[in-house]
């Protein structure tokens, strides 16, 4: 037999149908597919990639410590709160047995896996630091340690960065590596690898600014002067008062027989008793006080460029600065030129996304480029450098922009996230990558997906939670209304008091 070979009594086959049913059968397979991806969205859209984190836990009066996922660590089993010196490290600090008539406790050290450290110390302790905004933090990396009643510092993997021979080693407020420490009644400085910056000579010992960088102000025999981070001496200490004024590493403000002046790191001196105060210098300019007014002058011009006859300036960037007049705000420039109408209850220059924001009497803001154009109006609720965005309430509605001042969708601005929020008809859900509907509009207030995956939801004024996958793991059972901020990692969530930044199922 001919295999292939057609016979002639058989009937030929009508192509135009077989094309037909096949791609009948086509689009069959591809509907069945389309709607087996809509009843169950993309598996990948659903799983959040969560860093590991830890965090103090507090439920029946006792504290313990949680990770990013929800999962005990430390059991609740303290009196006190755990502290954390840095939550990407498995360093838990825990206090027990406390005696509060005599002042006695017991330290004791775990890691991650509750295990004991640092057992050869008397005493274990995070080095505490404050921002302006008396902001807890802790210093980066170390930990102040005690032996035989004098202090050291070591890393969080024990190894010594300096002896235990100081009387105590205290953290210079707001300023980061910077560590007074007291020897035999006189300070020094030391940096958080332990090098010694300053010799134990002083009667005290200020950061000049917040950055370390910038140096220190020194005091010795009631006189104070300069010092700078590779242990320089800038200034003698013969003046009665250094101000904490940064001028670029060359001005420094001082007073001296009661008089305020600028003088240089060559002790040149300018504008000798001509101000009541001088406020801050940025490059050659200086912010001066003549009693309740301000001013701002050059210095190598020795004359004012801003005259002294505003209620209020700041320094904002470049040649710009922030002016208060009529209580009002608005933006000069060293050339006096008025570049926004003072008509701004306030001003702030965000100089990490390089835009100014200007509040309005009704409280909605106006986002200015460096062109002094009004890019965008409305309520700032967030701004994300990490991530490159902002979220801007506009109209009652919250828009995502990146700092081109583009419109992005929550989709495009939340790359990490897997669920996002959405409202239809007054109410919320959440929607996926694709725009699918995957928890649907039945809450009455919604935050987008945190960090860790999670969701809070509202309804009927309590407060639960979803997880990334939309699934309602924590139904809405939680009175949050003293809360200024609602996150939830699975049954936990956040505390009140945002300085211990605790969590709690209560």
């Amino acid at each position: 037999m001919n295999k292939g070979k057609r016979y002639d009594g058989e009937k030929k086959l009508n192509m135009k149908k077989v094309f037909a049913v096949i791609i009948a059968f086509a689009v069959i397979i591809m509907f069945i597919m389309a709607f087996n991806k809509l009843m169950n969205p993309d598996e990948s859209t659903k799983e959040k990639v969560v860093a590991l984190r830890y965090f103090p836990v507090y439920t029946n009066q006792k504290w313990g410590v949680i990770d990013s996922k929800g999962q005990i660590i430390v059991e609740p089993t303290y009196d006190e709160a755990i502290i954390i010196p840095d939550n990407t490290q498995g360093i838990f600090i825990c206090t027990q047995d406390v005696n509060y008539e005599n002042n006695t406790y017991q330290i004791n050290v775990l890691n991650e896996k509750n295990e004991r450290l640092f057992t050869e110390y008397e005493l274990v302790e995070a080095i505490e630091n404050y921002d302006e905004d008396y902001t807890l933090w802790y210093e980066t990396g170390i930990l102040k340690v005690r032996k035989d009643g004098k202090y050291g510092i070591i890393d969080f993997k024990g190894n010594k960065l300096t002896d235990c021979i100081y009387d105590s080693i205290e953290a210079i407020q707001g300023t980061a590596n910077s560590l007074v420490t007291v020897k035999d009644g006189k300070q020094g400085l030391i940096d958080n690898t332990g090098a010694v910056i300053i010799q134990n000579e002083y009667q005290d010992i200020q950061a000049i600014s917040d950055k370390y960088e910038n140096g220190y102000i020194v005091q010795a025999n009631g006189k104070y002067g300069v010092i700078n981070l590779n242990k320089s001496v800038v200034l003698d200490t013969k003046y009665d008062r250094v101000k904490k004024v940064y001028g670029n590493s060359q001005y420094y403000v001082v007073e001296e027989d009661g008089k305020i002046k600028i003088v240089d790191i060559d002790k040149k001196e300018y504008f000798v008793g001509k101000y009541d105060d001088i406020t801050d210098i940025n490059g050659d300019f200086a912010i001066v006080k003549d009693g309740n007014q301000y001013g701002v002058v050059s210095i190598s011009g020795n004359k004012e460029v801003i005259k002294t006859q505003y209620e209020d300036i700041k320094y904002a960037t470049g040649s710009n600065y922030i002016v208060k007049e009529n209580s009002k705000y608005g933006v000069m420039n060293t050339e006096g030129e008025k570049l926004v109408d003072f008509k701004y209850n306030s001003i702030v220059y965000r100089s990490n996304v390089n835009f100014y924001e200007a509040v309005n009497s009704d409280y909605t803001s106006d986002l200015i480029d460096t062109d002094m154009k009004v890019r965008l109006t409305g309520i700032v609720s967030e701004i994300n450098v990490n991530d490159g965005y902002m979220r801007i309430r506009v109209d009652d509605e919250y828009k995502y922009y990146n700092f081109r001042f583009e419109e992005k969708s929550s989709q495009e601005a939340l790359k990490g996230n897997t669920i996002f929020l959405s409202k239809k008809d007054g109410k919320y859900g959440f929607v996926d990558k694709n725009g699918i509907v995957v928890v649907d509009y039945i809450y009455d207030d919604a935050r987008e997906q945190n960090a860790y995956g999670y969701a809070s939801v509202k309804k009927d004024g309590l407060w639960g939670c979803v997880n990334s996958k939309g699934q309602e793991i924590i139904t809405p059972s939680y009175q949050l209304d003293n809360n200024i901020l609602i996150e939830f990692i699975g049954k936990w969530h956040l505390g009140q008091d945002l300085n211990l930044n605790y969590f709690t199922d209560k």
